[in-house]
């Protein structure tokens, strides 16, 4: 059982994305979902989709890549708060990500969205992970 769903999700993403593989398989939570759910709406990925398999349900997502040498679309994936060390903002003071070239992404009480999403609802929230 893995402790920090969140980062092993993020993990398998960064090395499927290194060993250029086309799909990706992830165990499937609520947060899992929603966070790809995001990647998808910003563009980092085509799709997702749920398959379950003897009781467990996982999320098959397929990465996308750009040009003929086949460069990531998602350069990094950076994991923020952490099982020890939550990290919140104020909507104020959510972070920018390469100056907005990448994204933040924020779990608030109207569900997990993007740090500029999050502005303009006036939201703070905990920070999940970084995204570029």
């Amino acid at each position: 059982m893995v402790n920090d769903t969140i980062a092993d999700m993020l993990t398998r993403i960064r090395n499927a994305n290194l060993a250029k593989h086309q799909i990706v398989q992830v165990p499937a939570t609520k947060i899992t979902r929603n966070i790809i759910k995001v990647l998808r709406e910003e563009g980092f990925i085509y799709n997702f989709e749920e398959i379950n398999e003897n009781l467990k349900t996982y999320l098959l997502i397929s990465l996308k890549y750009k040009g003929k040498n086949k460069k990531p679309v998602i350069t990094a994936l950076k994991r923020i708060s952490k099982p020890g060390l939550r990290v919140y903002a104020n909507h104020k003071d959510l972070p920018r990500v390469l100056g907005g070239i990448g994204i933040a992404i924020i779990s608030t009480s109207k569900g997990v969205m993007t740090d500029r999403q999050a502005r303009h609802y006036g939201l703070g929230g905990e920070v999940l992970c970084y995204v570029w």
